[in-house]
């Protein structure tokens, strides 16, 4: 008896110092991890992920952002599992998903708000042959976007020396001059317009409207074993992308949490952007499933059918 008596006394000190029992009656939320960089196309991310906070969390899950320094960072712990999403450029979903990932296209990220920036010596896309003009990633819509540009005034893709930069890097290398102009997310874009060292050659509509960008993806074990979850998920994206739409002061003091970014810049960037249409179409997507096939960026990129799944953000609208 006084053995018993020793081990339950010990029993419970051990239980009452380590502090992470769980209360009697309350079960511990999946934690669901969705990858980002800090761009102004992530938006509907941030606000999700803040509007969840201040109304006390979600039914079926916590959401946990994880930020990201580089795509291809990003795409690494997409692709094996340590995140369950990401919003993410959707040529590199698109990629992966060729090369047997299970991954699913949800939603957009935006629409529009992509352009085309060039030095204050630079009037004409003619003026840009033979001189380095930045991207974020081969696997852009930025990358498709230099090239419509160059092929609709008659240049070929190699008559500019296209260089892969880190997307804070491209407007200080602008200013430098170490390259005449370059195509990238927002807000850096905006950035160089607000501090006089670019100017902008083309908004992306103009190129190419209804172009196809970054994307909600997600991991498709989330999808299929836990539908609760993926659907509240989307629903509350959706709702925040109306949110972000707004482009008032909640919805920048919210941004401006997540960026590093300027109160002028991030005003000009938001002017060109939209988050109020987050579906995916099956037509804008065959769009860009042709160009990366032109640009021999994919020989077989997945179709619409194996890509997008619309099924969630559908019951939401």
């Amino acid at each position: 008896m006084a053995i018993i008596a020793v081990l339950l006394v010990l029993s419970a000190c051990s239980s009452a110092g380590n502090g992470k029992e769980a209360k009697p009656g309350i079960e511990k939320k999946r934690i669901v991890q969705i990858g980002y960089l800090p761009i102004t196309h992530a938006a509907p991310l941030y606000i999700e992920e803040e509007l969840g906070l201040a109304d006390g969390g979600y039914d079926n899950f916590e959401l946990k952002l994880v930020k990201f320094g580089s795509w291809p960072d990003l795409m690494d712990a997409l692709n094996t599992g340590k995140i369950d999403g990401a919003s993410v450029l959707i040529e590199l979903a698109m990629r992966a998903k060729e090369q047997g990932v299970d991954l699913k296209a949800v939603a957009l990220g935006h629409k529009d708000g992509n352009v085309i920036v060039a030095a204050p010596d630079i009037n004409s896309v003619q003026d840009l042959k033979g001189k380095p003009f930045a991207i974020p990633h081969k696997y852009s819509t930025h990358n498709v976007l230099l090239y419509q540009m160059l092929k609709g005034a008659g240049l070929q893709y190699t008559d500019v020396e296209a260089v892969q930069l880190p997307p804070a890097e491209m407007p200080v290398a602008l200013a430098e001059g170490r390259i005449s102009g370059y195509v990238v997310a927002e807000p850096f874009g905006a950035k160089a317009v607000v501090i006089d060292k670019g100017k902008v050659l083309f908004q992306s509509e103009e190129l190419w409207p209804e172009s196809v960008d970054c994307a909600f993806v997600l991991r498709g074990a989330l999808i299929k074993d836990e539908p609760n979850i993926a659907q509240e998920l989307v629903e509350k994206y959706v709702a925040a992308g109306k949110v972000a739409e707004q482009k008032d002061q909640q919805a920048k003091q919210i941004l401006k949490k997540y960026m590093n970014v300027d109160d002028n810049v991030l005003e000009l960037s938001l002017q060109w952007i939209k988050y109020d249409e987050l579906k995916l179409d099956e037509a804008s997507y065959e769009v860009l499933r042709q160009y990366m096939i032109e640009m021999e960026l994919s020989e077989q990129p997945p179709t619409f059918e194996e890509f997008v799944d619309n099924s969630l953000i559908e019951k939401v609208l």
